[in-house]
């Protein structure tokens, strides 16, 4: 893959989730979501501020970790989604953003990350969180074909074990899903996620990916 197609896939993923975050309404924010006990505000907001924080990191601000404080999310913070959206889009959108490196305390404390390699962690997480909130609300999420086998890629690479039952994890444990099953179903399922959830019998949940 070259450097343009991560960049310009990545931007497709986040728009997805864009296009979906503006359906919801005030009425939907105390909803369940696939995402453990969160509700839909809570996911909107750890959505929020991970844009703001990669795009910190990618100007080498990243190590801050008050950039990744998670601010409460109400009514007239719907808007605010979008904005930030454009702000990371633009950020990983700069000159040389590839081969900088990114500081993601959230995830490492003391390793920094190739910004192919962050720009990956973020788009998959876009991948589950626009399919996290059209579940919340009852919507279809649909990707292209190019992006759903771009997702698959970065989520079978993410390992699974032992580690992911610890406190903090970033994902809970893989599930297991029918052969033949979709591919985003398979993506969500790598990551944690019962591609059946729904709010009226939600399943299986899972630790919110960072």
């Amino acid at each position: 893959m070259t450097v343009p197609d991560l960049r310009e896939l990545h931007a497709r993923v986040v728009r997805a989730s864009v296009s979906v975050v503006a359906r919801v309404s005030t009425g939907d924010l105390a909803r369940a979501t696939p995402c453990g006990d969160w509700q839909l505000s809570d996911l909107l907001a750890h959505m929020t501020v991970q844009h703001d924080g990669f795009a910190a990191a990618a100007a080498g601000n990243g190590g801050d970790i008050s950039l990744w404080a998670v601010q409460p999310f109400g009514p007239a913070s719907i808007s605010e989604y979008a904005a930030a959206a454009d702000r990371v889009l633009t950020a990983f959108a700069e000159d040389g953003v590839l081969g900088r490196e990114f500081a993601l305390p959230e995830i490492s404390p003391v390793t920094t990350f190739p910004g192919s390699q962050a720009i990956r962690f973020h788009l998959v997480d876009y991948v589950v969180h626009g399919w996290d909130v059209a579940r919340a609300i009852d919507v279809p999420f649909s990707l292209d074909p190019d992006l759903l086998d771009t997702g698959l890629k970065i989520a079978q690479s993410v390992p699974d074990g032992p580690e992911r039952l610890r406190p903090g994890a970033a994902f809970a444990p893989g599930v297991a899903t029918a052969e033949g099953a979709p591919i985003l179903d398979r993506i969500v399922a790598l990551l944690g996620r019962d591609p059946t959830w729904t709010r009226v019998h939600s399943g299986r949940s899972s630790r919110p990916p960072l």
